[in-house]
Formats: C-alpha cells, structure tokens, sequence
C-alpha cells in the first residue's frame, strides 16, 4: 500500500510541478504567476477541488508519444469566492506553452460542463501559444468543442476571461464570447494573426503590444472590459467584480450586508449641475453618491468614456448602471458608446440585474464618420436592448434629454418602471438655439426676435414639467432625494414580472 501512495504522491508533485523548476522561474522572470499560484489567489484559501490532474496528452507523432506531462498544460477545478461556489480552468504557460491539445481541451470542457449542470459560474485564466501545432485538426476541434460551450452557456452562467499572457489565433474567440475580458498590462495581448503574419500578409510592422495589448482592447477596440498592473492586481480585482454577479440566470441578484442607510440624503447633488447648460459635470459623482458606500465596479472604463457602465449595490443588492457622461463629448451617443452599453443592457437582463439609467444627453453624434460606420444600426442596438428588458428598471434624467436619444436612454415608452427627472431636466426635439433656427427661419437676420423666441422655447421645454404633465415622467424630484426614491422604486420592483410573446429569438441589428 505504501508503494501506491508513494507512487500517487509522485505523480501529484509531477503534475504540480508544471514544466519544471527552470521554466518556472522564466514565468516568474516575465512578472507573471504560474497557474496553480494564480488559482490560489483568485480562490478562498483551500476551497480549490481539481480534476484530472495527472490526465496526459495522447498524441505519438514528432515525436509526442517521449514528452507526456501531467495535467497537460492547464489546471481544472472548482473552489469558492467568498463563499460562493466558482469553476475555473488555468492554463499553464510552463507546459507546451499552454498550448491547447485534445486533452487540454476535453479539461475545460469538463469544467464548462460542471459549471452549466450546476448553476455556477465559470473563470478562464488564459495564458496560451494557442494550438497544439503537434496535433493538428484534434486541436482545433478542441477549440470548436469549447466554443460550443461558450454558447450554450451564454446567458445562463456568468463567464469571466482573464487574460494573463498571449492569446492568439482561435484562442482569442472563446474570451470574445464570454461576459467579461479582464487583461494585465504590459503581459498579456489578444490577437487573430500576429505580428510577423501581419507583416508577410499586409507588410505593416506592428509589435505584439501595439497589435493586441491591454491597451489597445481596453481603449481601441473595445474588445477587453478592463486592465490592471499585474497578476495580484488583477486576480484581487476579479474577486471583486465576481462579487457583483449571480450564480446564474435563475439565482437572483447576490445580496450582502450594507451599512448604508437608503434614505441617505445627498445636499450636493443639488449643486451638481451647471447654471450653464453646456458646462460638463461629472456623473461619476452622481453614480457614488447613489451606491451604497459609494461603491462603484466600472466596465469598460477607458473606452467610449462618453458613457458609463458597471455594477453598484442599492441596500445591499446589485444594480447594473448605464449613464451618459458629460465630461465626454457632452455625453453624446455614438457607435461605441451604443455598442458599449448595449452590451451591458443585455448582460444584466441575462441575469435578472435591475437597471438603473441616468441620463443627459444632447442626441446622437452628427458625422460622416459616424453615418458611414453605421450609427443608425448600433444606436438601435441599445434601443433594442433597453426595449427587450424586462428587469426593473429605474432611469433618471439629471439635465439633457434631447431627440431620439431621449428615447433610446430608458424612456417610459420603453417600458422603463419608474422615470424620475430632476428640476434641472430639459426634454425636448433638440436645443433651444437649433429648434429656433428651424421653427423661426424668418427671423434668423433679427437677433431681438430670435433671442425672444429662444427664451420662449426654453421656457416651454427647458424643464421636465411638459413631460411631467403627459406621464413621461413620473415625478420631478430633489436631486438630494434621489438615492431614496431610486432605492425605493428598486424595493417596490422585486417582484415585477413581465412575460414577452414566444419567440426563439429576436433579430438584433447586429
């Protein structure tokens, strides 16, 4: 018996011993973790269970059959986050690169598998030279079998990517397809072809960094949610935001003690807004002054910065926030930032995260920059996504609500639940000066009249009281009081239940 134990325990420190000690030391010389440190810092001490630990490759050919790891170049396992149960999956960069092979790939899909049968969610910490050269067409249809996966979890599980090293080729698409793309600057970088390719196919010279960094997906594309400094940094920050999510699309919103009263009242707020109607504010300040403990998990922060996104908790319990950002092109709708929130709406939908929505913004962004990117098809996606929603949802119009970006922005039309606008709210067609121009065309050499018509379109429109006066708005509130009436409206919609005719889907202007 002791023969077996002995024999068990060595092929346990094999398989924990990845690539061996020298490559180890090279992961660890570039400034990121091994696999099995970083699974220890995302996870609650000791609550990791792995699987198929000393599973090997079964590959013979260039000589394959001479080389078989334990493991396989990626740890499998389930273990917990604050408490809460997680499946994760971390490739390690020591063994073949962290290339993806029949077995590596069979590994995660049995941790993909575990996830959806039990309602759990599923964290992917990529760090991969792609697919396994050695084992031809077996590694892409790995890739395929785990991509399946992807979707049939979509919707149904929150999937977290993270990515601390490269990711190239067909490894990028199963992030691409997940929740959210969590990269570490200046180690990790995503790409379809990489630089050398790029260069024999199109001649431009690039660098790995400059090509697919955290940079360039994090403020360029779009592609990436977030970046931080390092593995720590970003594994800590990970924890986080999985504390924002439900378990699945069935779990409910997660809830956690607060110590925050609801009714907090915020004399600041009353402040905020600029007698001139176009100096910026910051609506940052508004979203903090609404969560509890002003605690706010921004997505997407670098990019489409004339919009924001993330996660806040009300009494404990998460809300998703979209809100226009005036610092930003005076928080004007264009193709990013509709894509940008679309994508969120949707997401928290997914999960049944109520939404809350602020709002001031002057319209879409003319151009023909913008008409030739086709604004017209994503500015609907966002319409789409708000009007597709059935979660609660809350919106709050602080100052602008001009055009169809009114509309687009949560409106009651949209079948928002609870539509609140502060005094300082202007909802109307457009401005003042350009309806004026349009309306009074006549008189546009005759600057008295023009003036006095401006003042009598403002003093019609530039308040929320003709909105008010139809049910477009349900209340004008003190901006002060804006946290207990968001608060309450949340509390009143916890069972709200809205039933959508049958369809297999819809057609979402993609």
């Amino acid at each position: 018996m002791k023969d077996i134990h002995d024999q068990i325990e060595a092929r346990r420190a094999a398989a924990r011993s990845g690539g061996g000690q020298a490559r180890i030391d090279a992961q660890h010389g570039r400034g990121k973790l091994t696999a099995r440190e970083r699974i220890e810092l995302l996870l609650d001490d000791g609550s990791f269970e792995e699987f198929d630990q000393l599973k090997a490759h079964r590959a013979v050919d260039f000589g394959m059959a001479d080389t078989k790891p334990p493991g396989d170049g990626v740890v499998t396992g389930w273990g917990t986050i604050n408490g809460r149960l997680v499946y994760v999956f971390s490739q390690d960069f020591t063994v073949f690169g962290g290339s993806l092979s029949e077995t590596h790939a069979e590994k995660i899909c049995k941790v993909q598998d575990m996830a959806l049968r039990n309602g759990a969610p599923v964290i992917g910490l990529n760090d991969s030279g792609g697919a396994r050269i050695q084992e031809g067409v077996d590694s892409l249809a790995g890739y395929a079998e785990v991509f399946q996966r992807n979707v049939d979890a979509s919707g149904v599980i929150p999937q977290i990517s993270v990515i601390m090293g490269p990711c190239a080729g067909g490894a990028v698409y199963s992030p691409a397809m997940t929740d959210f793309i969590v990269m570490v600057r200046d180690t990790s970088y995503m790409f379809v072809t990489g630089p050398d390719v790029v260069k024999t196919v199109t001649n431009e010279v690039v660098t790995a960094e400059e090509l697919g960094g955290a940079a360039t997906h994090t403020k360029r594309s779009g592609v990436a949610d977030v970046a931080f400094d390092n593995d720590v940094e970003t594994l800590a920050e990970v924890r986080r935001l999985f504390d924002f999510l439900p378990l699945n699309n069935r779990d409910g919103v997660p809830t956690r003690p607060f110590f925050d009263d609801p009714d907090r009242a915020e004399p600041a707020l009353d402040r905020l807004i600029p007698a001139n109607p176009n100096q910026p504010y910051d609506m940052r300040e508004v979203i903090g002054a609404l969560a509890d403990e002003g605690d706010f998990y921004e997505i997407k922060p670098d990019y489409a910065g004339n919009i924001l996104t993330g996660f806040i908790r009300i009494e404990g319990r998460t809300v998703g926030v979209v809100a226009n950002q005036p610092m930003v092109l005076a928080g004007v709708l264009d193709i990013d930032s509709s894509r940008k929130a679309a994508r969120h709406v949707r997401f928290c939908d997914a999960f049944e995260i109520p939404l809350l929505t602020l709002v001031d913004v002057p319209g879409f962004l003319p151009g023909t920059a913008q008409e030739y990117g086709g604004v017209i098809s994503h500015g609907a996606k966002l319409l789409f996504a708000y009007a597709e929603a059935t979660v609660p949802k809350v919106t709050v119009i602080t100052r602008k609500a001009y055009g169809g970006a009114y509309d687009v922005m949560a409106s009651k039309h949209l079948k928002a639940d609870f539509n609140y606008a502060w005094p300082t709210a202007e909802i109307a067609v457009m401005g003042a000066k350009g309806a004026v121009e349009i309306i009074h065309r006549k008189d546009l050499g005759d600057a008295e009249r023009i003036a006095a018509h401006v003042a009598d379109y403002e003093a019609r429109f530039a308040n929320p009281f003709v909105a008010a006066e139809r049910g477009f708005v349900d209340e004008v509130i003190e901006p002060r009081s804006t946290r207990k009436r968001v608060a309450r409206a949340f509390a009143s919609l916890r069972t709200k239940r809205q039933e959508r005719p049958w369809r297999k889907h819809g057609t979402i202007p993609l």
